[in-house]
């Protein structure tokens, strides 16, 4: 069976992983870790992609972005290449570094953003490299509870929401993270990356369609459900 082309749609939020192959780490020192994001800022600003969010753990990458245009899968082609290039060169290595295509969806921000950037922000305190999510430098946290500025990251409407000041939306930012993502949340971010579904409500999926002839979803029944209080603190992540 052909596989679907990738799901992407100006002007909406996007939720991305690129993985090594095989499990390999992508990432050797920080300086690795500082070159692939030079590269996502530089080719972030040629192919209009704000870049909200991310998250650089050893073996793989998650980035929150939202394309200006259908040019998502180019930048990250660029990306990814370049990165290839300049590791393989400095390690004295070679052939393929990525497991594949990257894995992506296309969020419903209302309900699922703020919990997305939790989610990211929380990557290297369950993979237990970090015991709190703050004291992780590879991550958009710092830059979203005041700890630093980072120009990578371009904040979506839904951050400066969380308060009138920059103490308020940073407070609110770091009480939101410390709640921990609901489990079903999870389970529904990671589903519908994994499968390059859409992930929204009803009212999402429909206004959705209008905009792509790309199948959104496998299938009614597959459809995630809408999340009624998608900010309440709810069960913690273990």
């Amino acid at each position: 069976m052909a596989r679907l082309p990738r799901l992407t749609v100006p002007g909406h939020v996007h939720h991305l992983i690129l993985r090594g192959n095989n499990g390999q780490d992508i990432f050797r020192d920080d300086e690795d870790r500082l070159r692939l994001l030079q590269l996502v800022q530089e080719h972030g600003g040629e192919f209009g992609v704000a870049v909200h969010a991310y998250v650089l753990m050893d073996n793989y990458l998650q980035l929150l972005v939202t394309p200006a245009d259908d040019s998502l899968a180019r930048w990250m082609q660029a990306v990814g290449r370049r990165y290839v290039r300049y590791f393989n060169d400095r390690h004295g290595r070679s052939g393929t570094l990525w497991e594949g295509r990257y894995r992506s969806t296309v969020l419903d921000a209302d309900a699922y953003l703020l919990h997305a950037m939790a989610l990211l922000d929380l990557k290297p305190v369950v993979g237990g490299m970090t015991a709190q999510a703050e004291g992780y430098r590879w991550s958009s946290h710092g830059h979203y509870i005041g700890r630093g500025i980072d120009r990578l990251v371009t904040p979506h409407a839904l951050y400066w929401e969380l308060g009138n000041t920059p103490f308020a939306r940073e407070l609110a930012y770091a009480d939101l993270v410390h709640a921990g993502v609901p489990t079903e949340v999870q389970a529904q971010l990671s589903g519908a990356t994994q499968g390059g579904w859409a992930l929204g409500g009803g009212e999402f999926l429909k206004r959705l369609e209008k905009k792509t002839d790309r199948r959104l979803a496998p299938g009614q029944a597959g459809r995630p459900p809408i999340v009624r209080d998608a900010l309440a603190p709810q069960k913690k992540i273990v």
